[in-house]
């Protein structure tokens, strides 16, 4: 793997932000159409501090103040949500 902080830039900013990005529009076209309970109306919360994670995680990155160890770990973290997502 090249370098790990880079890496862990891609993959939240190719697949990370867009696939919760689209959730979100999902879930914020559910509650509009008042077919959302109160499991969708959670999720659109959840998801939005999610994206504001991504977000800072990113900005932390672009100020180079993440270490190699750190990024591993949310690296790791994130490829688990992932193949979590994709055995779903």
């Amino acid at each position: 793997m090249e370098n790990i902080v880079d890496e862990l830039k891609k993959v939240i900013v190719d697949v990370m932000l867009p696939e919760s990005e689209d959730y979100l529009e999902e879930l914020e076209t559910t509650i509009k159409n008042n077919t959302a309970g109160q499991d969708e109306i959670e999720a659109k919360n959840d998801i939005e501090s999610f994206i504001e994670e991504l977000k800072m995680i990113l900005e932390v990155i672009n100020e180079e103040k993440l270490s190699p160890e750190d990024a591993k770990s949310v690296y790791d973290k994130i490829i688990t949500m992932l193949n979590e997502h994709e055995e779903e």
